[in-house]
């Protein structure tokens, strides 16, 4: 009964439920900033409860990341993108796999790294013509 509710429906992609078209590469940025204050705050207190907690949300922080960066590489880049800027695929592969270097230590220098890396991700990302129309936070 439920498969005929949907019979002819037509079948839509997106990072959320609805085509938004709004990229920024701003929303993995405030995540990684998340992860860098969380490991500060870990390492300032003694409290080992709030020491767990802050593993914790460093770790879901960091999978945020990851999927914030995948969304703009896999949805928002083209094909002209990356023959472009053929750095591009080297630069998010960096960046995600630097957000799994964060999920597994409490070093900051991970953290420092992966922030800068979506740095670059956002030059590149404001170099579009495409960026103009869909990015939130433009640079300066």
């Amino acid at each position: 009964m439920f498969s005929r509710l949907f019979e002819g429906a037509t079948v839509a992609h997106a990072h959320c439920d609805l085509y938004c078209g709004v990229y920024d590469p701003a929303q993995a940025k405030i995540e990684a900033l998340s992860c860098l204050k969380t490991i500060q705050k870990y390492h300032d207190s003694d409290d080992d409860h709030f020491k767990a907690r802050c593993i914790m949300v460093k770790e879901q922080r960091a999978e945020e990341v990851k999927h914030h960066l995948m969304v703009l590489w896999a949805d928002f880049f083209t094909k002209d993108h990356f023959a472009q800027f053929p750095q591009l695929h080297e630069m998010f592969w960096d960046a995600i796999h630097g957000a799994g270097d964060v999920k597994k230590s409490l070093d900051a220098a991970p953290a420092e790294a992966l922030l800068a890396k979506i740095d670059e991700i956002a030059d590149v990302f404001w170099q579009t013509e495409k960026a103009k129309g869909m990015g939130v936070y433009p640079p300066g």
